[in-house]
């Protein structure tokens, strides 16, 4: 279902618990828990994420979350109404920078476990497709991401 992966940070049981929750419950309100389809998170820092930014999305600048979807989403869910699991498939990849959800934890309010979740929430609906950039998509990307947190009780503030 998911690999993670620590970049230049020490390892942490509070944010594997953290990601263990929030994917298995994406992975169930998507219907992919029999899917083999998993997902590669990257914890960071933020060296590392502007670094990444700037090779594949030419912004040299800090972020808080990339992802790198596989597929895109006519092709997904084709896979997933066929449901064509044969194989073990990667959904795409998240990396998240571990000191921007610190300090936007403290910025907006509310608990650093609410900012990790909502960066993964956010990023698991990009590798599914969704985006938000056009006020239409986000009418489509936004409930789904509220959706989750608020099955998990994890609220601002």
């Amino acid at each position: 279902m998911y690999e993670i992966e620590y970049l230049d940070i020490e390892k942490n049981n509070q944010y594997e618990q953290i990601i263990k929750k929030v994917i298995e419950e994406c992975f169930k309100e998507e219907n992919l828990l029999n899917s083999k389809l998993y997902i590669s998170i990257t914890l960071t820092d933020s060296k590392n994420i502007q670094k990444i930014n700037k090779e594949y999305r030419n912004i040299d600048k800090e972020t808080d979350v990339l992802s790198f979807p596989m597929f895109e989403k006519n092709e997904l869910d084709e896979k997933i109404i066929n449901e064509n699991f044969s194989h073990e498939d990667v959904l795409g990849d998240i990396i998240i920078s571990i000191k921007k959800v610190q300090e936007q934890a403290i910025e907006y309010g509310h608990s650093f476990e609410r900012e990790l979740s909502y960066m993964l929430v956010h990023g698991f609906y990009h590798l599914m497709g969704y985006d938000h950039i056009q006020e239409e998509d986000k009418k489509k990307m936004r409930p789904k991401e509220e959706k989750i947190l608020k099955v998990l009780n994890i609220n601002r503030g």
